[in-house]
């Protein structure tokens, strides 16, 4: 009988005994509704392989996709104070941080990074989404500060990844200051003359729009991103009226003028690479040709 218990029935329960399946293997793509399987779309850079559909892309997926071999340096961010408001809603504001903290193992919602896209050194500095909804207070704009600022030290082009629900409420007016802060910023990378990029992804709002995300020399977007300030909702409730189809989204703020290009995924680092060096060329495009003088 020990024999049948011990040996025989844990052998049948183990061949009859069911597997069990991690929730994560499979992932809906939101454009066409059709399931991907994980190990795709971590290939095509979670671009989904059905309908071309943009998915979100962690920021160090994507700076491993920027830059030349996947090889980039980070650099220390300015501390700062954590809860300066001692702000409190359903959660404390301090419980919230270190809850993301402990999940996502960084410090807050965003990374600057520097090394070289096509040779060409570039420092670049992106908002991580899964922070806070990638939320911009003080600390994210003391990363932007100090991404404008290694900029024009190295003499390096600057790429701003913008992916945030806008400035941080639980740090008030002290977040909505950083609107100001990373505007002067960025124009000190103008001033010497530095090309200033905007990669715009899903999504761009709030005051980040309405501050630095704007204010690129060229703005680029990836396809369906959503760029605006105020929700969608919000606005057909303020004005009483439908908004048109595609509102806000990436290919509609083309058509208007908002954006200089829409860009594909898998064309994005040929395509940055294009124009920072066109923008860091300081010769002439060809060999400059003597015209005769006509009375020679």
């Amino acid at each position: 009988m020990n024999w049948l218990t011990n040996y025989i029935r844990p052998k049948i329960q183990k061949l009859v005994k069911s597997k069990d399946v991690p929730d994560n293997l499979w992932q809906k793509c939101p454009a066409c509704g059709q399931m991907v399987f994980h190990r795709d779309l971590e290939k095509n850079w979670n671009v989904c392989t059905h309908c071309n559909g943009h998915l979100r892309l962690s920021i160090k997926s994507r700076l491993a996709m920027l830059f030349d071999e996947g090889l980039y340096q980070r650099i220390e961010l300015p501390k700062t104070p954590d809860d300066p408001l001692r702000f409190k809603d359903l959660k404390s504001y301090a419980g919230r941080l270190k809850e993301s903290r402990a999940r996502l193992g960084e410090q807050d919602g965003i990374i600057v990074a520097h090394g070289r896209m096509g040779g060409m050194n570039v420092v670049v500095a992106g908002f991580d989404f899964d922070f806070m909804g990638g939320s911009m207070g003080v600390a994210v704009g003391e990363g932007i500060v100090a991404a404008a600022e290694l900029a024009v030290i190295q003499d390096s082009p600057l790429l701003l990844i913008p992916a945030s629900g806008g400035a941080r409420m639980q740090e008030g007016i002290l977040s909505l200051m950083q609107m100001a802060r990373t505007t002067v910023a960025v124009d000190k990378v103008k001033e010497k003359g530095l090309p200033y990029l905007v990669l715009l992804t899903d999504p761009t709002t709030g005051g980040v729009t309405a501050s630095f995300a704007m204010l690129g020399d060229i703005q680029i977007a990836e396809p369906g991103a959503v760029i605006g300030f105020a929700g969608a909702r919000v606005i057909e409730n303020t004005i009483r009226e439908k908004l048109p189809e595609g509102f806000q989204r990436a290919e509609y703020l083309e058509e208007h003028g908002m954006v200089d290009m829409v860009v594909h995924r898998h064309q994005l680092r040929d395509m940055l690479i294009r124009i920072f060096s066109i923008l860091r060329n300081k010769g002439p495009a060809g060999e400059v040709l003597m015209l005769a003088r006509a009375d020679a």
